[in-house]
């Protein structure tokens, strides 16, 4: 993967260049390609700095989400650190520390925790 150091040089040279055309006849100023070109360049940096790597975390919370089992070890986007004692389709019940138990909705785990 292109680091966004990289990606954003070969934007701004693609500006430059683009402004370095001379004027033809009738005043008019570069091809219409060099927009196309620079458009497309504009769309692949959003892609693989912002979409692409949403999905893949989408991808990994729904798999964490669907392997959530009794016992596991988990804390919820609210920071609350618990034991799941019992998972149902939309939530689970934790056991936190002080030994009270807790529903939450199920996709508001965002991590397992190890031991």
């Amino acid at each position: 993967m292109l680091n966004s150091g990289l990606i954003a040089g070969l934007l701004i040279a693609t500006v430059f260049m683009s402004g370095c055309v001379p004027a033809g006849e009738g005043g008019e100023g570069g091809s219409p390609w060099n927009m196309v070109i620079f458009l497309v360049l504009i769309f692949a940096v959003f892609y693989f700095l912002l979409i692409r790597p949403q999905r893949k975390r989408q991808k990994e919370h729904q798999q964490l989400v669907e392997e959530l089992k009794r016992g596991d070890r988990v804390v919820t986007a609210g920071g609350i650190y618990g034991q799941i004692e019992t998972v149902s389709d939309d939530s689970v019940v934790l056991k936190i520390e002080s030994g009270t138990t807790i529903r939450v909705a199920r996709g508001s785990v965002v991590l397992r925790r190890e031991g």
